[in-house]
């Protein structure tokens, strides 16, 4: 359900904004992203695992405050990552 490092290592460099960036807004979103793909994943297997689905929420919620604060800062952004990874906003 974690990220390993070779698959962090791969979001942040398809979504980085310039060399050094680790932390930009849209590399979160897209490492939250990938987090919730495989807890859902999970979740469908393990229909009583509650605690780990109150963890699925949680991730959401920060997901969708961060693509929040992207919408208002740019607009333009907002919509170039939503495509980008594919989820709807």
């Amino acid at each position: 359900m974690s990220l390993n490092t070779a698959e962090k290592q791969k979001l942040i460099n398809s979504h980085q904004t310039h060399a050094t960036d680790t932390g930009s807004v849209e590399v979160q979103v897209a490492m939250l992203s990938e987090r919730i793909t495989k807890l859902s994943g999970h979740l469908q297997a393990n229909n009583h695992d509650f605690s780990s689905r109150q963890g699925l929420l949680k991730m959401i919620g920060r997901r969708k405050r961060l693509l929040n604060y992207v919408r208002e800062k740019s607009e333009q952004r907002y919509s170039d990552l939503i495509t980008k990874l594919g989820i709807r906003g």
